[in-house]
C-alpha cells in the first residue's frame, strides 16, 4: 500500500475540485480525504495500491473542468489502513 499527502496549487477552489475528487477517489477505490486551505490550495491524502494512487494523482494534476492546476507537491506517508474517502472542512 501507498499513502501520499498532496498540496495542489492553482485555480482549484470554487470549481468543484474537492467534490469531483471524491467521485474520482471512490471510483479508484482509494481511502483518504480532501479539503480546501485558507491559502487557496487544496490539500489531500490518498491511500491505496501504487496503481490506484497514481491514477488519482494523474487526475489531480488536471482537475475538473474549470480548474487550473499549476502544480502539486506530493509527500510520501506511511499507510494507515484507512477506508473510505471524504471531503473535510476547510483548514
Amino acid at each position: 500500500m501507498r499513502r501520499v499527502h498532496v498540496i495542489v496549487r492553482g485555480d482549484v477552489q470554487g470549481v468543484g475540485y474537492r467534490y469531483t475528487m471524491r467521485i474520482e477517489a471512490r471510483a479508484a477505490d482509494v481511502a483518504g480525504w480532501v479539503r480546501n486551505r485558507r491559502d487557496g490550495t487544496v490539500e489531500a491524502e490518498v491511500e491505496g495500491t501504487p496503481d490506484q494512487v497514481d491514477a488519482v494523482l494523474a487526475w489531480m494534476a488536471g482537475g475538473p473542468p474549470g480548474s487550473r492546476v499549476d502544480g502539486a507537491e506530493v509527500t510520501e506517508l506511511a499507510p494507515t489502513g484507512d477506508h473510505g474517502f471524504e471531503v473535510r472542512d476547510s483548514a
